[in-house]
């Protein structure tokens, strides 16, 4: 046999022990490792405080967007009551009867009838006249005349004195005739 081949099988063994050596387990000791509880705890509460924390900032702000809300609510129905307010009170003051009434006060009278005026030649139409207080009828009408009916006249009832109540003889000490009774009543 030639000397590398020789070399290789003396080579082997040792190469297969080597191998088997290595493959071979071997039992590593066991460190025990404990980790600290005191972060552990620790980080545990400081994310329970912090949640804590977070939702009661959260409820107040929830709270004062309530109030500010039911205050911007409460303004909003206030400034709808007041607009109904001014519509009504323009309504009002745009009422004809009220304008007619407000223009009679300031002197303002109606005219009879309309008139054209021409303005190129400065003229007016021949039957064409001033309009007058007299002319004017008045706003607001009188009120209807009362019937007679619920309007009668007074009924006026005259009583004689009773015999014996000393109104005509002098036996009783009285003197004169005084006054007659009346007895006035509306039926």
């Amino acid at each position: 046999m030639s000397t590398p081949a020789l070399q290789l099988r003396e080579r082997f063994p040792r190469l297969a022990e080597d191998v088997v050596a290595r493959a071979r387990l071997t039992v590593v000791p066991r460190r025990r490792v404990r980790a600290a509880r005191m972060p552990f705890v620790t980080l545990v509460s400081l994310v329970l405080l912090g949640g804590v924390v977070g939702l009661l900032c959260f409820n107040t702000q929830m709270q004062q967007a309530s109030f500010a809300a039911t205050s911007l609510e409460t303004e909003a129905n206030n400034l709808a009551a007041r607009q109904q307010t001014l519509h009504s009170e323009l309504q009002t003051l745009n009422d004809p009867q009220h304008l007619a009434a407000q223009a009679q006060s300031l002197g303002m009278v109606v005219g009879e009838s309309a008139c054209t005026v021409r303005l190129a030649s400065r003229t007016t139409q021949s039957d064409c006249a001033p309009a007058t207080a007299a002319n004017t009828p008045p706003l607001l009408a009188r009120p209807p005349k009362k019937p007679n009916v619920l309007d009668p006249k007074p009924v006026v009832v005259e009583v004689a004195p009773a015999p014996g109540s000393g109104g005509g003889g002098g036996h009783h000490g009285h003197r004169g005739g005084g006054p007659s009774q009346h007895d006035t009543g509306r039926g």
